[in-house]
């Protein structure tokens, strides 16, 4: 996972295409498509279950969503992974995004369900984030008046419906 504050804000800036905002140029969706469905796949296996995947998503700069059954974790809660349009970014929540910190999600996930997850992104070439910094304000490129009144986050322009 990329845990380095400065390469996670140069990687997001580098990232946020000044001209789409649902996806970069030379965005490739029967790619990224085929990708996210190895990715469902890599999962069901990991954690021995059938994963809840999200695969409707329109209008957004999310690619799609995974949901782990607790039934199928060692942390005993719902893991929830993120796919960005962008960049191949992910990120693996405890229960929900935006539920808890970086730091109470560590603590309660457990270090076996954080790895399977961990592994299966990084064979598939995704680019694991952490969640926390994606909350804070967009201050990138765009005028944040093109998202919802009070949801110019970081997490909008790269794993929420615009």
């Amino acid at each position: 996972m990329l845990n380095d504050d400065a390469q996670l804000w140069q990687l997001l800036r580098s990232l946020d295409d000044p001209d789409r905002l649902e996806y970069p140029i030379g965005y490739d969706h029967r790619a990224e498509r085929a990708r996210f469905e190895r990715l469902a796949q890599r999962l069901d296996a990991a954690f021995g279950c059938r994963c809840e995947v999200d695969r409707h998503v329109e209008d957004a700069s999310l690619h799609g969503r995974i949901d782990i059954p607790a039934t199928a974790t060692a942390t005993g809660r719902p893991l929830v992974i993120v796919v960005s349009n962008f960049g191949g970014l992910a990120v693996l929540a405890v229960d929900n995004p935006g539920v808890w910190t970086d730091a109470e999600a560590a603590d309660l996930l457990h270090t076996g369900d954080r790895d399977r997850a961990s592994a299966a992104l990084a064979e598939l070439g995704y680019t694991h984030i952490p969640e926390g910094p994606l909350w804070r304000r967009y201050d990138g490129t765009w005028d944040p008046a093109v998202f919802s009144p009070g949801d110019n986050s970081w997490w909008v322009r790269y794993f929420d419906y615009l």
